[in-house]
């Protein structure tokens, strides 16, 4: 059985591993001043150009958005986003426990639309009576989205330009942010830190065991983020844990050569499920998630060989279904897959892409 249904369902990659053991014995500080998380936070900075950056570690995703989030809004405002983002969906109202309403506008293809939020913005502060709504004090997206796909540089620089005009912050959710970077031509860290007001790093779904690295990347975090973080019970006394794991994420370019691995086998499998077993696309995603449209009758057949998440219905004998590549897998994994799913394709299989029903049906 090949596991493909995330990419934060293994440990940890070996080298932070050993950096965990190699370093386990030695005495440090607490609450983010021990030697580890300062030199990783000299690390990123140096990889994201931006020498003023202030960066803070946390657990994990939810709790990095539901604490940034509350931490930079003022008690009346609120997070827009489009409406498919994690905040929205996925996190069982994390950001509405803290009080803050998420506002969300319309999704495309898991991005939001620049001239969408303009007019949006525009329609609000033009409002008489704004002043009795909820009023917007931060854009939220994710890169990559959750479907997989990218910003290019300029949509992002766009989005960034509405923002600035209204004195709002861009926050980007990082999680998956190795495999946006890998899968990006025009997207790496020093540009991300130019458009993007905050951001966090990914460290879970990309190697660690646990942990996200926040960057405030101009270094205008709220005052006293420190104590806004432990009041939301996000401060780790034993911050090394957080630290050791970047520190070795960002030794040797390793967190982005995790992210091209992962990106990289995510085309073989794309070539496997398009290519050689006719399936189609769900949606055109570049990085490690992969999205392709299975006949419902080969679900069961599919599974096993192959742990996957169904996404969606498609139609009422297709349903879209995720596979997810990750810094765990490997070229062994991927070339098992393609000799079990091979082996039973038809020997009148049709030509690829004109029909979903293929292989798989005759296992």
């Amino acid at each position: 059985m090949i596991h493909l249904e995330s990419d934060y369902n293994n440990g940890a990659c070996e080298a932070v591993l050993r950096h965990f053991l190699d370093t386990n014995n030695e005495r440090s500080q607490s609450y983010g001043d021990d030697r580890f998380s300062q030199h990783a936070r000299e690390l990123i900075r140096e990889a994201c150009a931006a020498p003023e950056a202030q960066i803070y570690f946390l657990a994990g995703g939810t709790q990095t958005n539901a604490t940034v989030i509350d931490c930079v809004l003022a008690p009346y405002e609120g997070v827009l986003c489009c409406d498919t983002a994690h905040i929205n969906v996925h996190e069982a109202g994390a950001v509405e426990f803290t009080g803050h309403k998420v506002i969300a506008l319309p999704s495309h293809e898991g991005k939001l639309c620049a001239d969408e939020l303009r007019a949006w913005l525009e329609a609000y502060f033009a409002d008489g009576t704004a002043e009795h709504m909820v009023r917007p004090g931060m854009v939220y997206m994710t890169f990559p989205t959750e479907l997989g796909t990218l910003y290019t540089a300029d949509e992002l620089r766009a989005l960034h330009s509405i923002c600035r005009q209204y004195q709002i912050p861009l926050y980007v959710d990082g999680a998956r942010l190795a495999y946006g970077l890998a899968a990006s031509s025009d997207i790496d860290l020093p540009r991300l830190a130019q458009l993007a007001d905050i951001f966090y790093i990914g460290g879970t779904k990309c190697g660690a065991l646990c942990g996200e690295a926040v960057v405030f990347s101009q270094g205008h975090a709220p005052v006293h983020m420190l104590s806004r973080i432990k009041r939301h019970g996000a401060l780790l006394a034993k911050s090394r844990v957080v630290g050791v794991q970047f520190e070795a994420l960002f030794t040797e370019g390793r967190y982005l050569s995790l992210g091209c691995d992962a990106v990289r086998l995510a085309k073989r499998l794309r070539h496997l499920f398009v290519d050689s077993l006719g399936y189609l696309p769900y949606i055109d995603s570049p990085t490690n998630q992969q999205f392709y449209i299975i006949p419902n009758d080969d679900l069961d057949r599919l599974r096993k060989h192959i742990g996957f998440e169904v996404w969606c219905p498609v139609d009422a004998t297709h349903t879209a279904c995720r596979f997810v590549t990750s810094w765990a897998t490997t070229d062994e994994e991927i070339d098992l897959l393609e000799r079990d799913l091979c082996s039973f394709k038809a020997a009148d299989k049709k030509e690829p892409g004109n029909n979903c029903h293929q292989a798989l049906s005759l296992l």
